[in-house]
C-alpha cells in the first residue's frame, strides 16, 4: 500500500471576519493534497498562535477552545485510520467525508444538498443561499409526487431524471398566489442542482455525470428601463405621503447612481469620500461580487443624500438612508409608478437598467466607464445590462450622416475649384 502522510493543522480566515472574530478552519492534507472544513468556532486574530494552530492559552475559554480543538483532531486521526482498516482510498476529502459521516455507498441527492449548503453557508451570500433551499423544496416535491420517496441515490441519477424534474416544475401549480415558473426560473432550478451534481463529481461521490447530455435553454430577456421623460415625471412628482415621498428618493437615487438595493441600504457616511477631481464621490463594495465601486455623484443624488443625512433612523443605524426591507419597497412601488401613470413594472432594480441605459450610455458615457461603475468584473455583463437605446442610434447615426454629408461637399467643392 502507497504510503500516507497526514497532516492536520488548525487556521484562521482572516478574510471572513466579522465583529473582530475570524472563524477557525482544520486543514487536512495528505500526500501533500488538502481541504479545510469550518469547525464553528472563531477568535480575535491577536489571541491566536499561528505557527502552533491553536488559541494562545491566556483565558480559561481559550483553554476550553484548544480543548475542543483537540477533539475534532482526534477524530479526524480516528476517521483516517477507519479509512486504513477497512482499505478504501485516503484522501483528505475522504477523511472530511468520514469526519462528516458521509458514506458514499449510500450517498442521497438530499444528502448531497443538505452537505453542499451546509458547506457554502460562510462562502456564499444569502440571496444566493436561500435560492439553494428553494431549489431543495421544489426536488423534495418532485421526489414526493413522481417518485413517491423522501429521497433517491445518487447512483440512480440519470437523463430521465432530469427531464422528468424540468417537465415537473414546467406543469407546477402553486398554491399561492404566486405565477407558475417561466423558462428561466426552470433553467436557474436545473443549473444549481448542476453545480452540486458537479461538486459530487469532484468528490468523487458519482462515477457517471446524468448532465452529459443535458442541454440548458435561457431564453434572452430584454432589460427594462425607464426612458428620459418617464424618469422625469417620477423625479418631478411631489408626494405628500412620506412613505411614498422616501421610495420615490430612493429609486431616484438609484438611477443617477446604479446601485441595487442591498449596496444602497449598506452605504454609511463614510462611503462619501473626496474624489480625485475634488468632488464627491462614493467608494463602496458591491454586496453581490465584492468588487469595488467607485461612483462620482451628480447633483440629483448628492442632493437626495444631504436631504436624509440627519434622519433619526438612518443617524441611528449608521447609514446613508433609513432602512426598509426589499419587498415594502418593490411594494410601495407599485404605487409610486400608479400615481406618476408608468405603465412598466416599476422594481427598483429597474433602476440600475435605467443608470446604464438612460443616465449613461444614452448620455455617451463610454460602456467601460459604465462597467466600472455598476461593479462588474466582465464588459460581457454590463452589455447585457446596458442596451444601447434607440435614441443613442438614432444620435450617432445623425451624427455620422452629418460627416459623410460633409466630406461629400467639400469633395464637391474641390472638384469645382479644379475646374474653375
Amino acid at each position: 500500500m502507497e504510503k500516507v502522510t497526514l497532516g492536520i493543522h488548525f487556521v484562521l480566515r482572516t478574510n471572513k471576519i466579522n465583529n473582530g472574530l475570524a472563524p477557525i478552519y482544520a486543514r487536512i492534507t495528505v500526500n501533500s493534497k488538502r481541504c479545510e472544513l469550518s469547525v464553528k468556532r472563531s477568535i480575535l486574530s491577536s489571541a491566536w498562535n499561528v505557527g502552533k494552530g491553536m488559541a494562545k492559552p491566556s483565558c480559561p475559554e481559550n483553554k476550553q477552545l484548544n480543548s475542543y480543538l483537540e477533539q475534532i483532531r482526534k477524530m479526524m486521526v480516528e476517521a483516517y485510520q477507519d479509512l486504513v482498516v477497512s482499505k478504501q482510498f485516503v484522501t483528505a476529502e475522504a477523511i472530511k467525508n468520514k469526519f462528516y459521516g458521509l458514506d458514499i455507498s449510500d450517498m442521497t441527492l438530499i444528502k448531497l444538498i443538505d452537505y453542499h449548503n451546509l458547506n457554502c453557508k460562510e462562502t456564499l451570500r444569502w440571496g444566493t443561499l436561500k435560492n439553494y433551499y428553494t431549489t431543495k423544496k421544489y426536488i423534495e416535491l418532485f421526489l414526493k409526487q413522481k417518485h413517491r420517496t423522501s429521497d433517491i441515490f445518487l447512483k440512480s441519477l440519470n437523463y430521465k431524471f432530469l427531464m422528468d424534474f424540468e417537465y415537473f416544475m414546467r406543469n407546477y401549480q402553486p398554491e399561492d398566489f404566486h405565477s407558475p415558473m417561466g423558462n428561466n426560473t426552470v433553467m436557474k432550478h436545473i443549473e444549481r442542482l448542476r453545480k452540486m451534481i458537479k461538486m459530487a463529481m469532484r468528490y468523487e461521490w458519482l462515477e457517471k455525470d446524468p448532465f452529459a447530455a443535458f442541454r440548458q435553454k435561457f431564453h434572452h430577456v430584454e432589460r427594462g428601463y425607464l426612458t428620459e421623460e418617464e424618469l422625469k415625471i417620477i423625479e418631478e412628482r411631489d408626494f405628500s405621503i412620506s412613505r411614498l415621498k422616501y421610495i420615490k428618493d430612493l429609486f431616484v437615487f438609484a438611477c443617477y447612481t446604479g446601485f441595487a438595493y442591498v449596496d444602497v441600504m449598506k452605504l454609511t457616511p463614510n462611503d462619501i469620500q473626496i474624489g480625485i477631481d475634488k468632488k464627491m464621490w462614493i467608494f463602496t463594495k458591491r454586496e453581490k461580487t465584492d468588487n469595488p465601486v467607485r461612483i462620482p455623484l451628480l447633483p440629483k443624488p448628492l442632493e437626495i443624500i444631504n436631504e436624509y443625512k440627519t434622519d433619526i433612523q438612518a443617524v441611528s443605524h449608521g447609514r446613508l438612508f433609513p432602512p426598509i426591507s426589499n419587498q415594502k419597497l418593490n411594494s410601495y412601488l407599485k404605487e409610486v409608478a400608479d400615481i406618476c401613470g408608468i405603465k412598466k413594472n416599476l422594481t427598483f432594480h429597474l433602476a440600475r437598467h435605467t443608470f446604464a441605459t438612460t443616465v449613461t450610455l444614452s448620455n455617451g458615457v463610454p460602456i467601460e466607464s459604465v462597467s466600472k461603475m455598476l461593479g462588474h468584473s466582465l464588459i460581457s455583463t454590463t452589455q447585457i445590462y446596458a442596451k444601447v437605446i434607440e435614441k443613442k442610434l438614432g444620435e450617432d447615426m445623425d451624427m455620422l450622416n452629418e460627416k459623410l454629408k460633409s466630406k461629400k461637399d467639400n469633395q464637391r467643392n474641390e472638384s469645382n475649384a479644379k475646374a474653375c
